[in-house]
């Protein structure tokens, strides 16, 4: 893909073992060799993304994203660096794996309401965060959700997301991107959609399958699209009733009825970038229990878990 690597990179990092590879870049384990400090550092040829117009703005895009978004919730870019063939975006190591990899690995089993509150009250302030500056990420999944060693979650991968300025936040996207099974219904009928509350849903099937253990879509059907426009899911019967009322509003397939951040962030404890707007909606009591952080064990070779396809019912 790209030029011959050197082991010691700008003389200041000890390249480790290959931890992912994608399209236009793969991503190393290093270490700082004057602070000892673990990092991830995605390389990226110059040449390959120079023949992909739209790959190379999309990386540009990600890095200047990522350098303006700083929260203890999302992955942190260090400093980029670039050598006449290569591009080198140094990153914050989060060592636990992908909350996708520790799903499968529980094959089928859900984690409980409480450590999967902790997990979406940290994913609801990261989005938070990120939506008063303008950046609508528009691929939340486990793939792009982080743990580290302690259970707290990094929101990472924002290749597709979008930044608006001031005077345009209040002004519909047009861009149909994500992964069919946590893509909002409105991003699939391309009239415009509001970044934030399509987030929101992206948000609503994460929380599900933290807790069912399972996708609320059957991502195997051919008819995934119908599913998801008519919110056809079932929850399971352990599911506390305020956890069912929170999926029934981030789950609404009329985004306009959809439950915003602020409110969320008012009614589950989500730590809030600014102050939470009055709403009228009763809140959900969902706080029956301890919260205790997610036991993270990473697993290199993970099978992929088969999928429990949930019997469909539509919620009013």
């Amino acid at each position: 893909m790209e030029g011959k690597i050197p082991p010691l990179l700008m003389g200041r990092y000890e390249l480790g073992k290959l931890l992912g590879r994608g399209s236009f870049a793969k991503v190393h384990h290093a270490r700082n060799v004057e602070t000892g400090e673990e990092v991830a550092i995605k390389i990226m040829d110059k040449d390959h993304l120079a023949r992909s117009g739209a790959a190379q703005r999309q990386v540009m895009r990600e890095i200047d994203i990522m350098r303006r978004v700083r929260h203890p919730h999302v992955v942190r870019i260090h400093e980029v660096m670039a050598t006449r063939r290569s591009i080198f975006v140094v990153m914050e190591f989060v060592g636990g794996g992908s909350l996708d990899a520790y799903l499968v690995h529980r094959a089928g089993r859900g984690v409980g309401e409480a450590p999967a509150r902790r997990v979406f009250q940290q994913l609801v302030s990261a989005l938070d965060y990120c939506h008063s500056l303008g950046v609508y990420h528009r691929d939340i999944k486990p793939d792009n959700i982080l743990v580290d060693a302690a259970g707290n979650i990094k929101v990472a991968d924002f290749g597709l997301s979008a930044l608006a300025g001031t005077a345009q936040r209040e002004a519909l996207l047009h861009t149909v991107c994500g992964t069919p099974m946590f893509i909002a219904p409105e991003v699939f009928m391309r009239r415009g959609y509001d970044g934030a509350r399509a987030d929101v849903w992206a948000c609503g099937v994460v929380l599900f399958a933290l807790v069912a253990g399972r996708f609320p879509f059957n991502h195997k059907d051919t008819s995934l699209y119908h599913m998801i426009r008519r919110c056809d899911y079932h929850c399971p019967p352990w599911f506390s009733p305020g956890l069912v009322r929170l999926l029934r509003r981030l789950l609404c397939p009329d985004p306009a009825r959809r439950i915003a951040i602020p409110q969320i962030t008012e009614n589950t404890g989500a730590p809030s970038c600014g102050t939470p707007t009055p709403t009228t909606t009763r809140p959900y009591q969902w706080r029956r229990r301890r919260i205790r952080p997610l036991r993270w064990r990473a697993r290199s070779n993970v099978a992929t878990a088969a999928a429990c396809t949930p019997r469909s019912r539509r919620h009013r």
